[in-house]
């Protein structure tokens, strides 16, 4: 059974209230059980979110003697985070393959959201098919 990280970066905490037009009605703890009955048997699916960039980054380091993979929602550090990108890098070197999943199309809003500083660090990018982006990412490690 694969055991994988669900990381979620800076207000993803408030899915289900924000934004409802971009992000949708769901909080990300209705998805999760969710997801957890869906792969049960298959996948153990344990999940961490945080506002901080260097809680992420621990959470990140811890999960390289835990798990089988990440799937990380970096949100707005996504776009800012040198230091996430270096944290996934080193991980990687280490054998942890990370996913990186966004909820919207990051493509299809902002231009300071088309660059991903994230991306070449990690194995693949999801993004824009809601919260299904996640299954998606955890289809990938399967």
């Amino acid at each position: 059974m694969k055991k994988l990280l669900i990381l979620n970066g800076p207000n993803l905490n408030l899915l289900g209230v924000r934004e409802r037009e971009i992000y949708g009605s769901r909080t990300f703890e209705e998805y999760l059980a969710e997801l957890k009955a869906e792969f049960d048997g298959r996948v153990e699916l344990d999940y961490f979110q945080s506002n901080s960039e260097g809680a992420l980054i621990d959470a990140l380091h811890n999960a390289r003697e835990r798990y089988d993979g990440v799937i990380l929602n970096a949100g707005g550090y996504t776009h800012t985070s040198v230091a996430l990108a270096d944290a996934i890098a080193a991980v990687a070197a280490c054998g942890l393959r990370t996913v990186e999943v966004h909820i919207s199309n990051i493509m299809a809003r902002e231009a300071f959201r088309h660059v991903s500083l994230i991306a070449p660090s990690c194995a693949g990018s999801i993004a824009g098919f809601g919260l299904h982006s996640y299954k998606l990412a955890i289809l990938s490690f399967l």
